[in-house]
């Protein structure tokens, strides 16, 4: 399985948009400052993802949330009560 995730910072409160085929594997790495774009923000609280049989649906997704502005007001929207 393959994931698109949210995470929210509990230092800024930002959030961060990320894909994997290992959810915890990657909440642990984000966590324990393994992943370099991520490092200096965490800990990290995992509010919300998504899962795909495909890797390619998994990353188009992504790659939606991350730079159309639409998908990713969509998507806070819907998840307002969570943040």
């Amino acid at each position: 399985m393959n994931y698109v995730y949210v995470l929210k910072s509990t230092i800024d409160n930002e959030l961060y948009i990320g894909s994997t085929n290992d959810l915890k594997r990657r909440l642990r790495e984000h966590n324990t400052g393994k992943s370099f774009s991520t490092s200096w923000r965490g800990p990290f609280e995992l509010i919300y993802y998504e899962a795909y049989k495909n890797l390619k649906d998994a990353r188009e997704r992504e790659k939606a949330l991350k730079l159309r502005g639409n998908s990713r007001k969509h998507l806070i929207n819907r998840i307002s009560r969570s943040l």
